[in-house]
């Protein structure tokens, strides 16, 4: 069996000419064609090589593996109960689903509340979180949902402002991404973080955002899931290119080339690209930031790590017990939102899965040695509330939430672009069966205005869009927690899923479904 799909892919606009006639272990076509013009990814690449590297069209998309990996969430099923209730009165007219609460709270002191158990890891430079920042912002604040703001947003912000000591004085995009959040936040709710890698930390991005910007929440990030490798993004200007080169990234082909900027003048190639650096992490580099952070101003500070070796795993573990951080994010392999390498997205990193399993492992390693142990969240495919549940369940009682950023993207575009079908008046024969205007599609509305009144007409389809699907996975997530007799977060645990295979039971240590309760039946039984 193939984990994975080869040579052709809907990522980067390629294909084979010959349908199923494929060798198993290229993904070439079984005979290669003399004359055919280049479907496949090698073919595609025989004339425009590097730019087959990455997802397409750039700036419109998001993109995810499509590795099968051998054990994933669908390898676990949900465990509900007859009996019993917890976090709850055991009477019938009260145990019901609505009754159940939701509420996370993380951070050293558990005074950072989100009013659902998910978090949005980091959405930075990329094109597409920029033009969908307002859905973002408006959706994630109102629905009291921590949002993070990705790395390099300073750094390609063509309005940033820089000191004599290449320090950034003024972003505006920074700024209005982060006043957007703050002006829709739920006071009681959720928080506006903001992200730094390598370049990030040389421009002083987080310094300014915690003394300019009022920003309580400040991540150091080491990577993610989607790309073993600094962020990329796209630029289709010369201009901006060069401009971005002298900032200090790196540029691929280098503007400032005469030959390059002739050939990008004559067309030959239409986008630059713009990369960072990977960083290099030590113990007491890592501890002395969280500490000039806190000095700074910081009142939470945030790590995310990506799906590093083993080893890096329990640096990321290690290092955020000893500096005593408030949230750890781990992403696993396959994930992403913006360019990452589409092969390196399908073929690198520790899937989410394996990963979490893990991670629990080394945790509870330091927990049972009485050692500090952040709270954590997992990343990587997240994005409907069975997953959500198996998440929780299978981190427990370490994991506090769950991040998802591609699948708030999607409910964000969709938003965007039914609210805008419904005001050119051109909707969709698959929608117009449930009306004409917003009130009629978007069947949370209703439930929108009498909360926020008159404020409604400020919310665009897009911020629609997400609180939307929020509110699914809402109802989703605690039908099947009370069904689990579970009413509050804290009482999820790791026997509330079963692996359904002894290959995901030995990966994860959760219980084989067929040997679950077998001690507990025989005694039921024998009683």
């Amino acid at each position: 069996m193939s984990y994975s799909k080869i040579n052709s892919s809907s990522a980067t606009l390629t294909r084979n000419l010959s349908g199923e006639n494929i060798n198993p272990f290229s993904g070439m076509c079984a005979t290669c064609v003399e004359g055919c013009p280049g479907l496949c990814e090698v073919g595609k690449s025989a004339y425009r090589g590097t730019e087959v590297l990455y997802p397409q069209p750039y700036g419109t998309i998001t993109a995810a593996s499509q590795k099968d990996y051998p054990v994933d969430y669908s390898h676990f099923n949900i465990m509900g109960t007859a009996s019993g209730a917890h976090g709850i009165e055991e009477d019938s007219d009260k145990a019901i689903f609505t009754s159940v609460n939701l509420e996370a709270r993380i951070g050293k002191n558990k005074d950072l509340k989100s009013r659902l158990p998910l978090i949005i890891p980091g959405l930075g430079s990329t094109e597409v979180a920029r033009k969908n920042w307002e859905g973002l912002a408006i959706g994630s604040a109102t629905s009291g949902v921590i949002l993070t703001i990705g790395e390099n947003v300073c750094g390609i912000d063509p309005d940033s402002e820089f000191n004599s000591k290449n320090k950034i004085i003024n972003s505006p995009e920074l700024k209005r991404r982060v006043d957007l959040y703050k002006k829709w936040q739920n006071k009681d709710y959720g928080g506006i973080a903001v992200q730094a890698n390598v370049e990030d930390s040389r421009f002083g991005v987080l310094e300014y955002a915690i003394k300019k910007l009022g920003v309580e929440i400040v991540e150091l990030k080491w990577g993610q899931g989607a790309k073993d490798i600094g962020g990329e993004i796209k630029i289709d200007s010369l201009d901006r290119a060069i401009e971005i080169k002298k900032r200090g990234y790196i540029v691929l082909p280098d503007p400032l080339d005469p030959d390059v900027k002739k050939a990008f003048e004559h067309g030959d190639f239409k986008e630059f690209e713009r990369h960072s650096r990977v960083g290099m992490v030590n113990k007491e580099d890592f501890l002395n930031t969280v500490e000039k952070l806190r000095k700074a101003g910081a009142k939470y500070v945030f790590l995310k790590t990506g799906a590093y070796r083993p080893a890096d795993l329990a640096r990321a573990i290690k290092f955020s017990s000893e500096a005593k951080i408030d949230l750890l994010t781990i992403d696993g392999a396959g994930g992403g939102t913006g360019m990452s390498p589409w092969r390196m997205m399908n073929e690198w990193g520790i899937p989410t899965v394996y990963i979490q399993s893990l991670s629990y492992k080394y945790v509870k390693t330091l927990a049972d040695k009485g050692k500090y142990i952040p709270d954590l969240a997992i990343a990587g495919g997240f994005i409907l509330e069975d997953q959500i549940f198996k998440g929780l369940s299978l981190g427990a009682p370490y994991f506090k939430l769950i991040g998802m950023a591609r699948s708030p993207i999607t409910a964000c575009m969709v938003g965007n672009t039914i609210a805008d079908k419904i005001k050119s008046g051109n909707i969709p024969k698959s929608i117009e069966k449930y009306g004409n205007d917003l009130e009629s599609i978007f069947v949370e509305i209703t439930d929108l205005t009498k909360e926020f009144k008159e404020k409604i007409n400020q919310i665009p389809g897009s911020a629609i869009g997400l609180l939307s699907y929020f509110r699914r996975l809402e109802q989703g997530l605690k039908q099947l927690m009370g069904g689990s007799r579970k009413f509050e977060l804290k009482y999820v645990n790791r026997d509330d899923i079963a692996s359904l295979t002894t290959e995901a039971a030995s990966i994860s240590g959760i219980h084989y479904i067929m040997e679950l309760d077998s001690e507990k039946a025989a005694e039921i039984l024998d009683s």
